[in-house]
């Protein structure tokens, strides 16, 4: 976990890094659209922890993490806001990783819900940037009910894709007490544990490099 700035907007939110082997990877399981193999390779795995009541108040944790076809790793990067100015700076940071991000796909699961918050908050802060002009968009939620039939969550997905996940799972409600209280709470964010802060971008991290698992290993399970 580090904190560090940037030159074009105050970034005093936590920036969380981490390189990931990705293991073997057999192009035969992994998802196509049309024919097209190599998805995973040209992907953005995107997951978000946010904060709603009645409409969208905040992104807490914006998740992301791609392949590195060179060196066989995942490469995600989180940012997580600590005070209510970061509510706003994380949709700069969002929309300009979006921007320089060479990917042509945008992996999700349940993405409608991540967008539908993201695109709430760009227009509240008038913030240009259309995603769905600029990535082809994956909600592998959607492909498993297409396939299958059958609705599913993430978590049990990726039972079903034999994933083990590495830490605590925590629910929705806790997330949102506690961006909540980031955003009402003037020091709150600063007095929150490393324990509490690594739980949370641990959770984060493990939605998005599942993602990637899923995806490589689709056809090994989906039928």
């Amino acid at each position: 976990m580090q904190k560090k700035s940037m030159n074009r907007w105050r970034l005093d939110m936590i920036i969380n890094k981490t390189t990931l082997d990705a293991g073997k990877i057999d192009i035969d399981h992994c998802i196509e659209l049309k024919g097209d193999k190599n998805i995973f390779k040209n992907a953005l795995y995107l997951d978000l922890e946010h904060f709603i009541y009645k409409i969208p108040l905040c992104i807490g944790v914006f998740g992301t993490c791609t392949y590195n076809s060179e060196k066989n790793t995942i490469e995600a990067i989180q940012y997580m806001i600590q005070d209510k100015q970061d509510a706003r700076e994380i949709l700069y940071v969002a929309r300009d990783l979006l921007t320089a991000n060479q990917k042509k796909y945008i992996i999700t699961f349940a993405g409608e819900n991540d967008f539908s918050v993201i695109n709430f908050l760009f227009k509240k802060y008038k913030i240009k940037f259309n995603i769905e002009k600029n990535y082809s968009l994956v909600d592998l939620q959607k492909k498993y009910l297409k396939y299958t039939g059958a609705i599913t969550g993430l978590k049990n997905l990726e039972k079903i894709f034999g994933i083990e996940r590495d830490g605590e799972l925590i629910s929705g409600s806790n997330l949102a007490k506690t961006f909540g209280r980031i955003l009402k709470e003037p020091g709150y964010g600063e007095r929150i544990s490393k324990e509490k802060i690594d739980k949370i971008l641990n959770y984060n991290l493990q939605d998005v490099v599942n993602l990637f698992h899923i995806a490589t290993n689709w056809n090994k399970y989906v039928r």
